[in-house]
């Protein structure tokens, strides 16, 4: 099993660490079984500031998704069709735990140069 590191906007990762967002839903995923995401805080924090276990990983149709997840979702149902318009297949990650680090952390610790545009797979 692998850990990714995602870049995922402010607002959404302080949703993940205050627990009302247990859902991160993405377009497409590793081929690997993940266990744990690195969240990376984009612009203007840009530093990984905590990592969440995953629980389950769900693939489905964006409605059957919504109709699913939408009480955790930390989203609108607005956004939520919008960020999946043209996508015939949903993805989210169930998140579990989430531990928030003491101190912010750089990419680098990670062995990232750049902030990935999708995933990217960390050891």
């Amino acid at each position: 099993m692998s850990d990714i590191l995602l870049s995922i906007n402010p607002e959404f990762v302080d949703k993940i660490i205050s627990g009302e967002k247990h859902y991160e839903y993405r377009t497409r995923i590793p081929k690997r079984e993940i266990k744990k995401i690195i969240i990376y805080c984009t612009f203007p924090t840009m530093k990984v500031l905590a990592e969440a276990e995953i629980k389950n990983v769900l693939e489905m149709s964006p409605e059957k998704l919504w109709k699913m997840t939408q009480h955790y979702a930390g989203i609108s149902k607005v956004r939520y069709l919008k960020y999946f318009e043209g996508h015939d297949i949903a993805y989210a990650y169930e998140l579990g735990n989430v531990k928030v680090y003491q101190k912010q952390k750089s990419l680098s610790e990670f062995g990232c140069k750049n902030a990935p545009q999708s995933f990217v797979y960390v050891e």
